[in-house]
């Protein structure tokens, strides 16, 4: 039997390394970072996201009333809005399983948010060392957490048609209140994480081919990246970044 020393330190779990994530050795170097399983999880959170935006906006105002024809007509917008909406709710779950630990909060996101401004100035060198995600993906990630659930709970004190019985008008004036602005701060939330997808090179392609470049990984990630190359299976595979 081993026993070990009470003096070394204890090796703290690799939360950032998911299954799944690996590194390919080669020219260039390839970093698994999405699994075929996740992306479909996150389209189908896209557009059913997408979705509940335009019905959500046809029916907010009579300005907007004519996206209801992307839908069928008024009376199909009001039928299939809530039926996204628990579409966006369950696919999100699935999401919010395979990627929470991942955006657990830590020190390094502080100091992250501390450097955001040599961000903005294209100098990420001064930028410190993350894991799989940042301080600005976590917050997305997490906010949209908290913003989907608003969503779902006030939908269903609105939703009359199952729930009628079960709620006030003064709770269902209420709920129509926050759903509106909780929908506006989710779509804010949606417009600056596709805007950052765009921004960073690499990051939208990762939602959709799986996989990133080694240089990709170092440059954005290089915790993660380090993770993943000092895996007890990756042990030795070669240069982390091409």
């Amino acid at each position: 039997m081993t026993v070990r020393d009470p003096q070394a330190p204890i090796a703290e779990p690799a939360d950032d390394v998911q299954p799944g994530d690996a590194v390919h050795p080669g020219r260039p170097v390839t970093v698994d970072r999405y699994t075929v399983g996740a992306r479909i999880n996150h389209w189908i959170t896209a557009i059913s996201l997408v979705l509940l935006a335009l019905s959500g906006l046809a029916l907010f105002t009579p300005k907007l009333f004519f996206l209801t024809g992307l839908f069928g007509g008024g009376q199909m917008t009001r039928i299939l809005h809530p039926w996204i909406g628990v579409v966006l709710f369950v696919s999100f779950s699935g999401l919010f399983l395979r990627f929470w630990r991942a955006n657990l909060p830590k020190r390094v996101d502080a100091e992250w948010l501390a450097h955001s401004s040599d961000l903005l100035a294209g100098r990420e060198e001064k930028m410190p060392e993350v894991g799989k995600y940042n301080a600005g993906q976590k917050f997305v990630f997490w906010s949209m957490s908290a913003l989907i659930l608003v969503l779902i709970t006030s939908g269903i004190v609105m939703w009359d048609q199952y729930f009628y019985p079960f709620t006030t008008i003064e709770q269902k004036r209420i709920a129509i209140l926050v759903h509106s602005a909780t929908a506006i701060f989710a779509i804010c939330v949606w417009i600056v994480h596709v805007y950052a997808a765009i921004w960073v090179k690499g990051t939208f392609s990762a939602m959709t081919r799986g996989n990133v470049t080694g240089g990709w990984a170092w440059r954005h990630h290089r915790k993660w990246l380090r993770e993943l190359v000092h895996k007890p299976a990756r042990r030795g595979t070669g240069t982390p970044a091409e």
